[in-house]
């Protein structure tokens, strides 16, 4: 589960990079909108982390505070910023409320742990009614509960719980409030081993790992009605912590994540809805132990965005055309030391990226990437 002064006003930077005879990797040109949530901290792994964005450029995430407290936050199109905390969410260090999905009417999803530092699940309504949720069978002690990871249109979640021996367990549940458990039959039943979903789309079918009984990573599909496929990306290794970890899925099927290697190196994939594999690498990611590249979402047309860790563990964006053109990019203000760096976490329909970049001090700082030729059919219209 996921790990200041007075605001200054949001600031619009323009990237315009020019490169004669541009080879694919050259950053394009492109909008960046970086913000910061007013009360977030401005100490070292404090500040504002984007974490997904819908079709209207909404964006939810969360924030960490000066005290270390976490806190949930939702940014409208024009920029305006609101904080929300679920009930009973914990107030001290690493405590407090995650928000992790939002759908395309502005629903969203996401945990609080609370001062217990058991994770609880909850889902807020556009007009801000929040609702909080448990999964029966979740564990009651610190680092167990429920974990919500995504939210469709149609309001249904995905996620899991842990129980009380520390196996995570698979969950859908419906808008109306009804939760449905359900298990990857070859997921392990030892403590840290199980059915983790991250991502659901619109026709309620889920991608994410489960975790075998030799602590491996593998890929998993279950469909609406419940029928379970499991899958390994080409080149992913099998053993402790090794193996794929998918992200997301689109409306289409088509699944976007990454595996590791033998040496614990990353590299990303998409699967198709028929089960093609198409793996990739990002230009300049490393090739050594927890360097490479790291895909993240992909959008309804099929591109893909992420990050990659170079060989000075520095991280940087991109994004993958659904014909395979990979664009890097970083964020302005980004450090350069190791793992700082330029983090995205989200693309919508129209190209639009958020996510976060760490500075030279390790503050988090929330971005939106707009694609300039997207930027300019809106001014147009």
């Amino acid at each position: 589960m996921s790990n200041r002064f007075i605001q200054t006003p949001t600031r619009m930077i323009c990237l315009g990079v020019v490169c004669l005879l541009a080879p694919s990797w050259c950053g394009a040109a492109a909008t960046f909108t970086v913000f910061n949530v007013p009360a977030a901290g401005t100490g070292s792994h404090q500040g504002t982390i984007p974490f997904s964005i819908n079709t209207s450029n909404v964006i939810a995430g969360y924030y960490a505070d000066s005290t270390g407290a976490i806190h949930g936050f939702v940014r409208d199109s024009a920029g305006a910023i609101t904080t929300f905390d679920a009930p009973g969410a914990g107030t001290a260090a690493g405590k407090g409320t995650y928000a992790f999905s939002i759908n395309s009417g502005g629903a969203i999803t996401g945990d609080y742990t609370d001062a217990g530092s058991v994770f609880h699940g909850f889902v807020r309504s556009a007009s801000g009614t929040l609702t909080t949720f448990n999964a029966p069978g979740a564990g009651t002690s610190s680092g167990d509960g429920t974990a919500a990871t995504s939210i469709n249109s149609a309001g249904t979640i995905a996620g899991y719980y842990r129980d009380a021996n520390a196996v995570s367990h698979g969950f859908v549940r419906t808008s109306a409030g009804a939760i449905t458990a359900f298990e990857v039959p070859a997921a392990g039943t030892g403590a840290n081993q199980g059915t983790l979903p991250e991502s659901i789309n619109t026709a309620g079918t889920i991608t994410g790992r489960y975790v075998d009984s030799n602590s491996g990573y593998h890929g998993f599909l279950r469909s609406a009605s419940g029928t379970i496929t499991t899958f390994d990306a080409p080149g992913a290794a099998s053993g402790f912590q090794l193996g794929t970890s998918p992200a997301a899925i689109n409306n289409s099927g088509e699944i976007t994540g990454s595996y590791t290697d033998a040496n614990s190196a990353y590299h990303s994939f998409v699967r198709s809805s028929s089960g093609t594999f198409t793996t990739f690498e990002a230009h300049g990611a490393g090739t050594g132990a927890f360097e490479g590249t790291l895909a993240d979402s992909i959008n309804k047309s099929g591109a893909v965005a992420g990050l990659d860790y170079n060989k000075k563990s520095i991280a940087h964006g991109f994004v993958r055309s659904a014909s395979g053109t990979i664009t890097t990019f970083t964020a302005p203000g980004a450090g350069t030391g190791s793992f700082d760096g330029t983090l995205p976490t989200g693309i919508n329909a129209g190209g639009d990226i958020t996510g976060y970049y760490l500075d030279a001090n390790s503050v988090y700082h929330g971005f939106l990437r707009t694609p300039e030729a997207f930027r300019r059919d809106r001014t147009a219209r």
